[in-house]
């Protein structure tokens, strides 16, 4: 998968959307897609880089005229390769007695299941990544109405 990429100039100063995405817990919640998130570097109210189980990324945040410019991007992490199977090793015939055969049938008959599959790791799909992403700016540029403030 590409590396995906959102930006927009938000109404709000550097310091506001710095508080929103510095914090691991708050940036956890707007990227919670892409699994838990941890922050593995910082530059103050500049850059924010992270890591999910899914992906990592990077936050950028720069003053812009009227406001913020934010770019968010996310790369997938690398999908683990697949196990090949070995192939199976052709073997000579055996001639086998009718005692053998009947003491085989039951062995297979009392032997317990294998045990199921692991469930496949999951995949990161490319369009909801990038909503995720877009997502996040608009939260980040909403409004934050005061609860008490008068008209």
């Amino acid at each position: 998968m590409p590396a995906l990429e959102a930006k927009r100039t938000l109404v709000k100063s550097p310091p506001e959307i710095w508080a929103e995405v510095s914090d691991a817990g708050a940036l956890g919640r707007h990227l919670g897609e892409f699994g838990e998130i941890r922050i593995t570097r910082t530059q103050p109210e500049s850059v924010v880089e992270w890591e999910g189980d899914l992906a990592s990324g990077c936050v950028r945040i720069e003053p812009a005229g009227w406001g913020t410019k934010v770019t968010l991007t996310a790369d997938a992490t690398a999908e683990p390769e697949p196990v090949p199977e070995p192939e199976p090793e052709p073997q000579p015939p055996v001639k086998v007695s009718w005692w053998r055969r009947f003491r085989r049938r039951r062995q297979v008959a009392t032997e317990p299941e294998p045990a199921p599959a692991p469930d496949p790791e999951p995949v990161l799909d490319p369009e909801r990544a990038q909503a995720t992403l877009t997502g996040v700016l608009d939260t980040l540029g909403a409004a934050h109405h005061r609860p008490f403030s008068r008209p």
